[in-house]
């Protein structure tokens, strides 16, 4: 077999036909050719690669790129001051890259038609200079070293394709570190393409679902129990006709339509499973067990932001720091201590992340209608105040004069290992926040979490506090998105796009 030996020069690159830049009126129309050129673009690059698979020639290096959509205002025009989002704060030239704009859709309709009602401008659709990587061409789970190990193996597949590009996905606009370049359009959006691209491979690795699945409003959890709750639930429900949600997804994209049963069960769960209750318009509940440990929540909630839903919130087991609190009590996070320090390079510890009233209002009102308890005596299981969030778990094994003196200090009622880089993470990526966690051990107090002690507290609570989260995100699904996103999550430059 003759080798296919492709020049040390520089390379001949084989690109589809160029395309002209299209202007719109119309949000619909604008995300119908962002669709038309991403569809075509990764079309050319999966076509080239099975050409080569099938042992055609290399002619040269095969390069598609990103489509972008931008907006170009000259106006210093009054924008309603009421909106956090849908408007740039200064004239001039505005871009971002798009990838997957089916997936993306009714979020992209939205932001530019908030763009084009509140500037009065049109928008310009065209090709980016940003390649698109091969592997992102081909989607989620896609492994293409594997493929072309016996096509191409006789050379690096860089070579002829682009490939994922570190150097140039990074969180930069998001983290407010972006550097403007005189002359070069500002940034329309906190992610850019390959940014998204990025996450979307990773949500599908670790949550063993494709990213189409995932919901807008999102629960994260630390135990199974909530899980298993969450699963058993949805499953009868979608038995009974699903009550307004038209399917359940569970890890292995099992889904299971509404007004059917399934006893399919995946063969190996991933590291983060997540289970999606859908609804039209991304408007269900998506559910993932991170586990233990802030590592994992800010893994998950850096992929997942890319998504842009509409809130988040933490449901979940904490350690009951006052000795007033009693197994299975709840803790409602007005303020966080961030000893987690996972997110130290991305937002210092002396940012403040504020409570969301409209987050706080909704979980507050949910524990009172599931409980039935409300006023003063809501007040004998719940408690609002500081929660801790460490990177140790065993903490309780060192000296504890230090941490309880500094835990004391703060007003802590509670701490857990991912509750504040959850609300950090929320608060850097604009994206609402919540925490509402139930106590199932008291350290400080003699109280630990035992097998022979938790099988009741398990069996009593997980239920409802799973019932107070689900009520909490259906209140929320109910108000208006621009109320939702809260102005206290954007910083003095923004991007338009939410």
């Amino acid at each position: 077999m003759t080798k296919r030996i492709f020049s040390q020069s520089a390379p001949t690159f084989i690109n589809p036909p160029a395309y002209e830049p299209r202007v719109f009126s119309d949000p619909a129309a604008a995300v119908d050719a962002l669709t038309e050129l991403y569809e075509r673009n990764t079309g050319f690059l999966i076509e080239a690669f099975g050409n080569l698979a099938k042992g055609q020639p290399i002619e040269g290096r095969y390069r598609a790129c990103y489509p972008q959509v931008s907006i170009e205002t000259t106006s210093f025009g009054h924008i309603d001051s009421r909106l956090s989002y849908g408007h740039v704060t200064a004239p001039g030239h505005y871009t971002t890259t798009v990838t997957r704009p089916k997936l993306f859709r009714h979020y992209l309709k939205e932001q530019l038609g908030l763009l084009m009602r509140n500037h009065n401008v049109p928008i310009t659709v065209s090709e980016s200079q940003t390649p698109i990587p091969l592997h992102f061409a081909f989607g989620e789970g896609a492994h293409i070293e594997a493929s072309a190990s016996a096509t191409v193996s006789d050379m690096p597949l860089r070579d002829i394709f682009d490939t994922p590009d570190l150097n140039n996905t990074d969180d930069l606009i998001a983290n407010g570190e972006y550097d403007q370049v005189p002359g070069e359009p500002a940034p329309l959006a906190p992610f850019t393409a390959q940014r998204i691209d990025y996450s979307l491979a990773r949500l599908s690795h670790y949550t063993a679902t494709s990213a189409d699945h995932f919901q807008n409003f999102v629960l994260f959890t630390n135990y199974q129990f909530y899980i298993d709750e969450f699963a058993a639930w949805a499953r009868e429900l979608m038995a009974n006709g699903g009550e307004g949600y038209t399917a359940f997804v569970e890890p292995g994209n099992i889904i299971t339509p509404a007004g059917s049963r399934t006893n399919e069960a995946p063969v190996r769960l991933p590291q983060m499973p997540a289970y999606h209750l859908k609804k039209k318009g991304h408007a269900g509940i998506t559910l993932v067990n991170i586990g233990v440990g802030p590592s994992n929540a800010k893994t998950i909630t850096d992929h997942i932001a890319v998504l842009r839903p509409h809130a988040w919130l933490m449901v979940g087991h904490c350690a009951g720091l006052r000795n007033s609190q009693r197994l299975g009590d709840y803790v409602l996070a007005h303020a966080y201590m961030r000893e987690d320090h996972v997110l130290d390079d991305d937002l210092p510890v002396w940012v403040p992340i504020p409570a969301l009233a409209e987050v706080q209002q909704a979980l507050e009102d949910a524990v009172e209608e599931i409980t039935g308890l409300e006023g003063f005596e809501l007040k004998r299981i719940m408690r609002t105040g500081t929660v801790a969030t460490i990177d140790n778990r065993n903490w309780e094994l060192r000296d504890q004069a230090g941490p309880v003196k500094r835990l004391s200090q703060a007003r802590a009622i509670a701490l857990d290992m991912e509750s504040a880089t959850i609300a950090a993470n929320g608060f850097r990526f604009r994206v609402p926040y919540g925490t509402l966690l139930c106590v199932s051990d008291k350290p400080l107090h003699g109280e630990l979490k035992l097998p022979g002690m938790a099988t009741e507290f398990y069996r009593t609570q997980v239920r409802q506090h799973l019932k107070i989260g689900i009520r909490a995100v259906q209140k929320l699904a109910a108000m208006p998105t621009e109320t939702l996103h809260s102005r206290k999550l954007r910083s003095f430059y923004e991007t338009a796009f939410q």
